[in-house]
C-alpha cells in the first residue's frame, strides 16, 4: 500500500504539476494501480511433462492464487488440474527409458513406456542435488550433509561420503602436563594409545569417509562419472554487519526489525575446491594460482594509486559447480574473480588437481552480458555439446555470442556473430543444433532460431515483432510460447518447431475493462548519445490537436534492464500511466540509457566508475531531442523513475539544475556507499579503494544544488 501510494503521488505530481487541469483520459489512476487485476492475470511458467503434455500456471478468474493447467493436445482444451503436476515437468531433453527426479524433497521415477510416475523414496529428511550419468541406473542425492547413492533395482541406499563441521574445542591439540604424566606412569594408557594407532592403519574401513571442515559451509558436492571422485567447495564468508528494515504492519500490531542485506564492502568471501579420491582414500585441494591474471592488479588501482601491476597474492574468486560430459569422464568449470573483472573456464584433472585453461574473459570494468551473468556468484551458459566439445558465451567481440571449444584440438569457434546478442541457449537432444533466442532483427525483439552447429546456419522459426519466451517439448516437435507485443500482454501459444511456424493461442487473459481502451503502441526510436552511439527510447507522442507542449522523461530501474522494446513491459503500470499522460497532451520519452540491457558490452559498461555520468547525459540528450525535434517547451519537461530511475532523477535535478521543471524520485538510491555489495562493487569498485567513484556517483553530495521541484 505504501509503495502504491508513493507511485500514485509521483504520478500525480508529474502529470498535474505544470497546470491543474482535469484528467481528460478515460483511464483512471485507481484502475491503473490495480495492475494485473485490471489488465488480466497472464499465464506463466509453461513446461512440458515427460510425455509431451503442456503444463502452465494461470489465474484467469482473479483467485487469490494461480492454478495449474494442462493443455490437452488431443482435445485442444485447457484443463484445470486439481493438484499440482509441475513435478512431472521435463528437466532435460533426455531419451532414457526412465527419468529420475526430485519433487518436495522426495525421489520419483517416470517410466516412458508405461507413462507412470512412482515415488521411490519419501522421507522427512529432504533430498536434494540429484545427479546421474547416462547409461547408469545409480542416482546420487544429498541428504543432511551426506552424499548418498541409490540403486533403484535393489532399492538400496549407500552412504558415499559425509561432511561434518568441526566442533570448536577450547583444548589445544597438545597434551597437557598432567596428561603426559599419566601416559608416562600407567601402562594401561600406553597400551590403549598403541591399540588406537594400530586400528587406524590396519582395521578394514566399514564406514564411509568423513570430511571434517572448519569453514562456514560446504556446497557444490558432486561425483564424477566413474564414481571415484567427490568434489566440493568450502566457503569462507566475511562477518559483514547486516542492515535492518523496520516493519510497521504486523499481526499483533507491534513493529519488528528484520535483517536485510549488508552494505557494499571490501570484504570478499573466499573458497577452496576440494577433491576426495575414494579409491586412494585421500583429500587434496586445487591450486588456482596459475590462472592467467589471477595476480594482476585491477587497472583502476594502477592508474589511481600507482599500485604495482603484479599483486603479492591471488585475488579472491569463486568457482561454480563442475559440469560433466554425458559419459562423466570430462568436466568444465566456471571461475569468477570477486571483483568480477575476470572469468576463467577450465577443465580439472581430478587425479592431479591440475587445471587446463579453455577460455579467459577479462573486462577492466566488469564481466557480464546475456548468458554470462553480471553476478559473479552465478554461472553463465556453459555445457557439453558432446564428450569432446563444450559451449559457452563471451563478449569477446563486444556483444554476447555463443562459442564452442574442442577439448582435444583446443580450437575455439564462434558459432554466432554480429551487432546483436544471444539471450537464451538450449542444446537439442541430437546435439546437432541449438535452440536460441536473440535480438538479431531489432534490439527490442526476442526472436527464436535454430542454430545448426556444423554449418553455423541460423534458421528463423519465430521472428514476429515482440518477445518469444519458448519452451521446447521433450520430443522437440512442439513449442510452448509466451508471446507479447508493446501494447498486448503475455498470452500462451503453441506452435510446431519448424520454419514458418504459426502461433495458435491457448489463453485469453485480458479483461473487458482493459480491452475497452485502445492502447497506444509507442514508437521505438533512436538518437545519438554524446559519444555518437545510438540510444534507443520509447516515444509516446500525442495527436497534434491534444499536444500541450509539455513532456515527461521516464527512467527505468535496475540500471541493466531494457524497457525501450517491442513487448509487454514489466513496468506495465507506468506503461498505462504514459497512455493517460498522452491522452492529456503530454509527450513521454522512455530511454534505454547507457548501462541498459540488449545493446552490447560498451553500452553496458559505459557507467563504470561514474553512475550519473553517461547515463544521465542520455537523459539530457533525450531532453534536447524533445526540444529540437518534437516542439516541446524547454521549461515544461519533467523527469521521474523508481530505484535506479529515482537515482537518475535525483542526479538530474542536483547536478543539472534548471534542466527539468520537476522530478519525482521513487525508492531512489541516494548514497551508493550504503547500497548492496553485488550490484555496487561491479560498477564502482570498492568503497575504500575507489571512494571518489562513490562520491561522484552519489546524489547526497550534490543536495545543496537543488533548485527545482522534487518529490522523493
Amino acid at each position: 500500500m505504501k509503495i502504491f501510494l508513493a507511485v500514485t503521488l509521483s504520478f500525480f505530481s508529474l502529470s498535474f504539476l505544470f497546470s491543474q487541469v482535469p484528467n481528460s483520459s478515460p483511464l483512471q489512476l485507481s484502475e491503473i494501480m490495480k495492475g494485473d487485476e485490471f489488465i488480466g492475470q497472464q499465464p506463466f511458467d509453461p513446461s512440458w511433462t515427460f510425455d509431451n503434455q503442456l503444463m502452465f500456471n494461470w489465474n484467469p478468474h482473479n483467485e487469490p492464487h494461480a492454478s495449474s493447467y494442462c493443455y490437452s493436445l488431443s482435445d485442444k482444451k485447457n484443463v484445470l488440474l486439481a493438484i499440482d503436476h509441475s513435478h512431472y515437468a521435463d528437466k532435460t531433453l533426455g531419451v532414457e527409458a526412465v527419468e529420475y527426479f526430485l519433487d518436495g524433497g522426495n525421489l520419483y521415477v517416470y517410466n516412458r513406456k508405461s507413462k507412470k510416475t512412482t515415488c521411490l523414496v519419501q522421507t522427512s529428511s529432504y533430498l536434494y542435488n540429484l545427479q546421474q550419468f547416462k547409461g547408469s541406473q545409480t542416482v546420487f542425492v544429498e541428504q543432511e550433509g551426506k552424499l548418498m547413492s541409490y540403486e533403484p533395482i535393489l532399492g538400496k541406499w549407500i552412504e558415499v561420503i559425509r561432511f561434518s563441521k568441526e566442533k570448536k574445542d577450547s583444548k589445544s591439540g597438545e597434551m597437557s602436563h598432567w596428561e603426559k604424566e599419566e601416559l608416562e606412569l600407567f601402562k594401561f594408557h600406553q597400551e590403549e594409545k598403541t591399540e588406537k594407532e594400530w586400528k587406524k592403519t590396519h582395521e578394514p574401513k566399514t564406514k564411509s569417509p568423513t570430511v571434517n571442515y572448519a569453514c562456514d559451509g560446504i556446497s557444490n558436492v558432486q561425483i564424477d562419472g566413474s564414481a571415484r571422485f567427490i568434489t566440493f567447495r568450502e566457503n569462507y564468508y566475511p562477518n559483514d554487519a547486516s542492515t535492518h528494515v523496520e516493519h510497521h504492519i504486523s499481526a499483533d500490531g507491534h513493529t519488528y526489525t528484520q535483517n536485510a542485506r549488508s552494505k557494499v564492502s571490501d570484504n570478499d568471501p573466499h573458497h577452496k575446491l576440494g577433491i576426495y579420491d575414494l579409491t586412494r582414500d585421500s583429500l587434496y585441494y586445487v591450486d588456482f594460482s596459475e590462472l592467467p591474471g589471477i595476480r594482476t592488479a585491477p587497472k583502476y588501482r594502477v592508474e589511481i594509486y600507482g599500485d604495482s601491476l603484479l599483486l603479492k597474492e591471488d585475488r579472491k574468486f569463486i568457482m561454480h559447480e563442475l559440469i560433466y560430459s554425458e559419459d562423466g569422464t570430462r568436466n568444465v568449470l566456471d571461475i569468477r574473480s570477486y571483483d568480477n573483472k575476470d572469468r576463467w573456464i577450465v577443465s580439472v584433472d581430478l587425479v592431479t588437481g591440475e587445471l587446463t585453461l579453455i577460455d579467459h574473459q577479462h573486462n577492466d570494468a566488469w564481466i557480464g552480458g546475456p548468458g554470462i551473468s553480471g553476478w559473479n556468484m552465478v554461472s553463465g551458459i556453459l555445457g557439453f555439446i558432446d564428450n569432446n566439445q563444450v559451449y559457452f558465451q563471451s563478449e569477446e567481440t563486444g556483444f554476447s555470442h555463443l562459442y564452442s571449444y574442442h577439448l582435444s584440438t583446443k580450437k575455439k569457434i564462434a558459432l554466432t556473430e554480429g551487432t546483436w546478442e544471444v539471450h537464451v541457449v538450449k542444446l537439442s537432444a541430437k546435439k546437432d543444433k541449438f535452440y536460441i533466442t536473440a535480438n538479431k532483427i531489432h534490439p527490442g525483439n526476442r526472436e527464436f532460431y535454430h542454430l545448426v552447429i556444423s554449418s553455423k546456419q541460423l534458421i528463423p522459426i519465430l521472428t514476429t515483432t515482440g518477445n518469444h519466451e519458448v519452451v521446447v517439448s521433450p520430443d522437440e516437435k512442439m513449442l510452448a510460447v509466451r508471446f507479447s507485443t508493446a501494447n498486448k500482454p503475455w498470452e500462451l501459444y503453441i506452435s510446431e518447431n519448424k520454419s514458418g511456424a504459426k502461433l495458435s493461442p491457448l489463453t485469453h487473459s485480458t479483461s473487458a475493462d482493459f480491452e475497452a481502451y485502445e492502447w497506444y503502441k509507442p514508437s521505438v526510436i533512436s538518437f545519438q548519445s554524446t559519444e555518437q552511439t545510438p540510444v534507443y527510447a520509447r516515444l509516446y507522442e500525442p495527436t497534434s490537436p491534444n499536444k500541450n507542449g509539455a513532456a515527461i522523461i521516464f527512467v527505468h530501474g535496475a540500471g541493466y534492464l531494457q524497457n525501450a522494446h517491442n513487448y509487454w513491459s514489466s513496468y506495465h503500470r507506468e506503461y498505462m500511466f504514459h497512455n493517460l499522460l498522452r491522452d492529456n497532451g503530454y509527450t513521454v520519452l522512455d530511454i534505454d540509457y547507457r548501462a541498459s540491457e540488449g545493446y552490447g558490452r560498451d553500452h553496458r559498461t559505459a557507467i563504470y566508475r561514474h553512475m550519473g555520468g553517461a547515463d544521465l547525459q542520455d537523459q539530457l540528450s533525450g531532453r534536447q531531442l524533445l526540444i529540437d525535434s518534437l516542439g516541446i517547451d524547454s521549461t515544461r519537461i519533467g523527469i521521474y523513475g523508481g530505484s535506479y530511475g529515482g537515482f537518475i532523477t535525483l542526479m538530474a535535478l542536483l547536478t543539472e539544475p534548471g534542466k527539468f521543471k520537476c522530478g519525482a524520485a521513487l525508492r531512489s538510491v541516494t548514497d551508493w556507499f550504503h547500497y548492496n555489495h553485488e550490484y555496487t562493487s561491479n560498477i564502482l569498485n570498492y568503497p575504500s579503494s575507489d571512494p571518489d567513484a562513490y562520491k561522484k556517483s552519489s546524489p547526497i553530495y550534490y543536495a545543496g544544488n537543488l533548485e527545482d521541484k522534487l518529490l522523493i
